[in-house]
């Protein structure tokens, strides 16, 4: 560790930068294979020095630069350093403010670095920066020899949670990741939720402080047990198989000693002797186990009774050496014990004075404390009241406008089958019309054929009664057919009219149908215009809703901080009663050695040990007095710190109460049931 130290003074004044002293007392402190920096400010040109040093150096597996208040460049220079290193394992990083830089720099170390197996990131700022988290949860996908990462503290929202559900389906070596104290969510945590049934190697997920339902933590633990249970099973088989093939490998070698003597019988009597002397080992290893806990626990318990026995001699010799001394200085306390009576009366008397005062002062700032601390609650109390109230308000809203958007949902649905069945009627009429119009002009065509067929059949009868006089009936022949044909011409205008008056009737049945459709229209579009409007009334509830949801967690984050300013009271409350109590003791003992001293020497100072029991008597009456002063404080503060602790029960429950209303409210608005059919 001298050369590495020297090798730091030489590249700090090539770079014409001083060595800062305290880097220089750790590295001559230093442990060998662990470098420990924390809590040491490291300037740029000092992280420039220890990257080229770590890029060659074989010795160090430990670094430990948390709470180091690196800058951007000068974490982005460490890193770099240890992208080609390999033999650091455990890396801590923890309290350095880490951000975008500093997130790239890290995923290219994990690209490029394959030795580092611990890496601790606890109090950075990596989730705000959502592309270089991006990119250091890509390197970690592809990463082969990460083991475990801590990233507590680390602002990850949802969209960060995604990205590592994304990078854990395709890692296939860590084993251990701790999220918690994030704002991962119910997003983040169903994404993680998704990605654990395709990774087979991480058995410890925590995930605490995230605001994640309980379902998915009991899903998220269960995945780990199954993870953990593989695991363990996978290690008993790899070590069952290296015995077995041990085993055979033996049994080979025995065989090919043998020979053509090996038979089947011998090779299942061995194993039933290998059976057996397993069994034998396994029950001698675990009688030896236990002889050698109760060894261990009885030799424990002897050197506990060693050290107390040691103490105790300490102590008997120490007050030994107390009672020699006070025998030798009996004749000058003899001579000043009148005076150091009379001051030290003064003395109890003024410091009683004084500790009434500093303990009325005490009570009065507490109850001043406790009374400020009630009114802010009763005004939190009272604005979670009115939030409450508004959600109520606003819930009872939704309600109603839900229950209008259905009311019109169904009328359009009734609507709509009503028009379809006059619809169908309007189109039944007119096939039926058309269908009797078809048979008339059938009728009426076969009528008029079959008329003329048999005037045809008539003229021809005739035409063959009368061929003799054709030549003399041709004028009336020709009239016939004059006749005839203007018979037919005016059978065929009839039917023309007809299909003209038929085509005029569909017509005006088709526009009354088109007029009917678009009074169906025109009511379907007011309808969806309404809806609409419930729509935007539901959003704009949403949106106040949310407003509301903001306040809420504003007023819990207040809750917080007044939780934790009475938590710091109270610890500087207990401080306080303890640090008096330790006066008191140590007063207490100082009265008592006097008083043992006066007893052992009763019978020279007789006068003076009636002097010193009266005034050991008025100090223990004191400090009766004192102890039921203390002890009434003590009921008292238990007894607001019970209030206190039952109102915080109160405020948490109401919180979380809230909180589940107004996820509840959200994952079951109508809005969001309706938005896939939109």
């Amino acid at each position: 560790m001298e050369e590495f130290q020297h090798s730091y003074r030489r590249l700090c004044k090539e770079s014409g930068a001083e060595p800062q002293e305290t880097v220089l007392q750790q590295l001559q402190e230093l442990p060998r294979g662990r470098l420990d920096l924390a809590t040491q400010s490291l300037t740029v040109e000092t992280c420039r020095a220890l990257g080229k040093l770590l890029q060659k150096e074989a010795l160090l597996t430990e670094l430990i630069l948390s709470d180091c208040m690196l800058s951007e460049e000068g974490a982005t220079l460490l890193l770099q350093g240890l992208c080609a290193n390999t033999v650091v394992r455990f890396l801590d990083l923890k309290g350095n403010n880490l951000q975008a830089a500093g997130a790239e720099a890290l995923g290219q170390l994990l690209r490029q670095n394959k030795s580092i197996q611990s890496l601790t990131l606890e109090w950075n700022n990596l989730g705000p920066w959502e592309d270089a988290f991006a990119a250091f949860c890509g390197a970690l996908a592809g990463n082969g020899a990460l083991r475990q990462l801590d990233l507590r503290n680390n602002q990850i929202s949802h969209k960060g949670a995604e990205e590592l559900a994304l990078a854990l389906t395709r890692n296939a070596h860590l084993q251990q990741l701790d999220l918690r104290w994030n704002s991962i969510g119910l997003l983040g945590g169903r994404a993680l939720v998704n990605c654990l049934p395709r990774n087979r190697t991480l058995w410890r997920l925590e995930l605490a402080g995230n605001n994640v339902p309980g379902d998915i933590l009991r899903a998220v633990e269960q995945a780990m047990d199954h993870n953990q249970e593989r695991q363990t099973t996978s290690r008993e088989n790899r070590a069952r198989t290296h015995v077995l093939s041990k085993e055979v490998q033996h049994l080979q070698e025995e065989k090919s000693r043998q020979g053509s003597g090996w038979l089947c019988p011998q090779f299942l009597d061995l194993m039933e002797t290998i059976d057996k002397q397993r069994k034998e080992m396994a029950r001698s290893s675990r009688a030896s186990a236990a002889c050698v806990g109760q060894l261990q626990e009885a030799l424990n318990e002897r050197h506990s009774i060693i050290n107390a026995l040691k103490a105790k001699l300490q102590m008997a010799e120490a007050a030994l050496a107390l009672s020699e001394q006070k025998a030798q200085g009996l004749g000058e306390l003899l001579a000043t014990a009148e005076q150091e009576q009379r001051s030290l009366a003064q003395r109890q008397a003024k410091e009683r004075r004084l500790e009434q005062q500093e303990a009325a002062e005490r009570e009065s700032k507490l109850l001043r404390d406790l009374s400020a601390a009630n009114e802010k609650h009763l005004l939190l109390r009272n604005q979670v009241d009115e939030l409450e109230r508004k959600v109520r308000s606003q819930q009872e809203q939704l309600f109603l406008a839900r229950q209008e958007l259905t009311n019109t949902a169904a009328e359009l649905k009734i609507r709509a089958v009503q028009a379809e069945e006059r619809l169908e009627l309007e189109k039944k009429r007119s096939r039926q019309s058309l269908e009797d119009v078809e048979q008339l002009r059938a009728k009426e065509v076969e009528h008029m054929t079959r008329h003329l067929e048999e005037s045809e059949r008539a003229m021809q009868e005739r035409v063959q009664r009368l061929e003799a006089s054709r030549l003399s009936l041709e004028e009336e022949l020709s009239r016939v057919k004059a006749a005839a044909l203007s018979e037919r011409g005016q059978a065929e205008e009839e039917l023309i009219k007809a299909k003209n008056q038929v085509r005029l009737e569909e017509q005006q049945r088709l526009a009354h149908l088109e007029e009917k459709l678009r009074l169906l229209a025109q009511a379907r579009d007011e309808a969806q215009s309404a809806c609409l409007q419930q729509r935007q009334t539901v959003a704009d509830a949403q949106a106040r809703a949310s407003q509301l949801s903001l306040q809420v967690e504003g007023l819990r984050r207040r809750l917080e901080e007044l939780q934790q300013e009475l938590s710091n009271k109270d610890q500087e409350k207990v401080a306080e009663v303890t640090r008096v109590r330790v006066e008191l003791r140590e007063q207490n003992g100082r009265l008592q050695a006097e008083l043992t001293a006066q007893e052992a020497l009763k019978e020279k100072v007789a006068a003076l040990e009636r002097q010193l029991k009266v005034m050991a008597g008025d100090h223990r009456e004191a400090l009766l007095d004192r102890e039921s002063e203390n002890a009434s404080l003590r009921e008292k503060l238990r007894l607001k710190e019970a209030e206190i602790a039952r109102i915080r029960e109160e405020e948490a429950q109401r919180a979380s109460f809230l909180q589940n209303a107004v996820l509840a409210y959200v994952q079951g608005s109508p809005l969001r049931a309706l938005s896939p059919q939109k």
